[in-house]
């Protein structure tokens, strides 16, 4: 990773701090320190990944469920790691996936191990719940995206269920806050984390209770949100024992990590546009506050929050989940295993805008055969079946780019802003393919990086918490000149040509009614 450093070649000790940035698929641990370079003296930040793990859900008989236990040793593992290497981190905050939850009983016990978001417990609620509130209401009072595993909508599928712990809950604690908590013993919610339930109103700047009591849900189990950069608290005594480290604050930072992801984008102007790429693609644009007009509902964006009081009008993208699930199916399989690089090898091999599909169809939300589904697909709108690994990756990642296009054209209209190209973030920028594919497929440049951008974005959050830095412009500039940023430009008009025409057939694929989306008609 840029301007990372080994352990081994670290110089005197500078302050830092410690981010733990955890992914659908693993979560590492990461240093961060501000070094003072060159004759002027200004700042470098560089990282130093100290630790990096696993994150695999469990089936529990009809349910998924997160290995949160596993996961809170982990970061503990993690801090450990940090004080052994040499590193004395003054603070550490914790970044995860948006709407997942724990319950906390009265004595402040975690009942039951929280759920997965691909759990299928919600499936039919976006409609169900709909139908009993109105969904203009839903998104006016919410500003959210209606997505089926929205908290709003695991909750209600507990709620239908009966579930004694959802009866007996005294406090709701969204994931990073429920690792915060283990950590501190402090309850608490972050601002970013509450605007991702479909509980919270934007535009009251406050728990919908309301809305909790007319759908039977508790409202008196979630703790006010504070803003990132708040100090939660120290870790426990117990837990520094068990470390053998000293008492280091908790911070909670913009711990939905798109929202982290977003703090560190290098931008130049303060209008931009910009694709967290990873298992989830967002796409979005950062807002002095929501947008909660007609259109956005019609066009299903979500206003999420973010730093510094911000929100950021964004769409969820299924994103790389669809390549990775095929390939782990393919390793199930055959019993070979592939690397990403091999695959998007393939992918370059094979025949160009071939066959598309729509990513957002929910058919590709959790199937037992991914390859088949894309398969499946192909044959209902006339289109030729991918026939080898290669031809299916290129048809995911063409479809990736050409929905990206879609969607920043969207945000365009909505905003009434014009963007000079996109900024590509997260892990998936490391996928050179898909960048020069978006980079066609939009007409205008994509600037990568940086690859870790919600950790990042975490470490910024709490330098600033610390005085470290100014405010979140200053940390925009100190990512600028510590991270290099590839530039991909789209190709000759011949190919620009090429996909113009791709997209109206992609256009007109999204707009048949084979499957469905998150939302019909978003």
């Amino acid at each position: 990773m840029s301007m990372s450093m080994n352990v081994s070649e670290r110089r005197l000790p500078f302050p830092c701090v410690l981010a733990f940035d955890l992914g659908a698929g693993s979560g590492r641990a990461i240093i961060g320190e501000i070094v003072a370079e060159g004759a002027q003296g200004q700042g470098k930040l560089e990282i130093t990944e100290v630790h990096r793990f696993p994150n695999v859900p469990v089936q529990i008989g009809s349910h998924l469920h997160w290995d949160t236990p596993r996961l809170l040793q982990e970061i503990k593992n993690g801090i450990r790691k940090a004080f052994q290497a040499g590193f004395q981190p003054e603070s550490c905050g914790i970044d995860t996936w948006g709407v997942d939850f724990g319950l906390l009983d009265q004595n402040g016990e975690l009942m039951g191990i929280p759920y997965h978001y691909r759990d299928r417990q919600t499936e039919g609620l976006v409609e169900e719940v709909s139908a009993l509130a109105g969904p203009e209401r839903l998104f006016r009072e919410s500003g959210l995206q209606f997505m089926p595993f929205n908290t709003i909508y695991q909750l209600y599928a507990m709620k239908k269920a009966a579930s004694p712990k959802l009866d007996n809950a005294a406090t709701l604690l969204l994931t990073p806050d429920l690792l915060n908590y283990f950590l501190t013993g402090k309850r608490s919610c972050e601002f970013s984390m509450a605007t991702t339930t479909g509980l919270y109103d934007p535009g009251q700047g406050a728990w919908n209770r309301k809305l909790m009591e007319e759908l039977g849900l508790p409202g008196d189990i979630f703790p006010e949100p504070v803003p990132p950069g708040t100090v939660i608290g120290e870790l426990t005594a117990e837990v520094c024992a068990e470390l053998d480290v000293p008492p280091i604050q908790v911070v909670a930072v913009a711990s939905h990590d798109t929202e982290s992801a977003a703090a560190a984008v290098p931008a130049a102007s303060s209008s931009f546009a910009y694709l967290v790429s990873g298992t989830w693609s967002l796409l979005g644009t950062q807002m002095p506050g929501p947008l909660l007009t007609p259109a956005v509902f019609e066009q299903q964006f979500s206003n999420e929050g973010g730093v510094d009081g911000s929100f950021h009008l964004l769409k969820n993208i299924m994103g790389l989940w669809i390549l990775q699930e095929c390939k782990r199916k393919w390793e199930q399989g055959s019993g070979d295993s592939f690397t990403f690089a091999e695959l998007v090898r393939l992918a370059e091999e094979a025949k160009p805008l071939r066959s598309l599909i729509d990513p957002d169809d929910l058919r590709f939300m959790n199937p037992a055969d991914m390859p088949e589904e894309i398969r499946g697909y192909c044959r209902e709108t006339g289109q030729p079946e991918p026939d080898s690994a290669g031809g299916t990756v290129r048809c995911i990642l063409e479809s990736l780019a050409l929905r990206y296009r879609q969607v920043l054209e969207q945000a365009e209209a909505l905003t009434g802003s014009r963007f000079a190209g996109l900024h590509m973030v997260g892990g998936g920028v490391q996928n050179e393919l898909l960048c020069g594919f978006t980079a066609d497929a939009i007409g205008r440049p994509v600037w990568a990086g940086p690859v870790e951008a919600s950790a990042i974005g975490n470490l910024l959050v709490q330098f600033r918490a610390a005085g470290r830095i100014k405010d979140m412009r200053e940390g925009r500039e100190l990512v600028k000149s510590s991270f290099p940023l590839r530039t991909f430009q789209p190709g000759s008009p011949e190919r620009r040509a090429e996909w113009a025409r791709a997209y109206k057939r992609y256009l007109r694929l999204a707009a048949s009614p084979i499957g469905g989306r998150f939302r019909s008609g978003s």
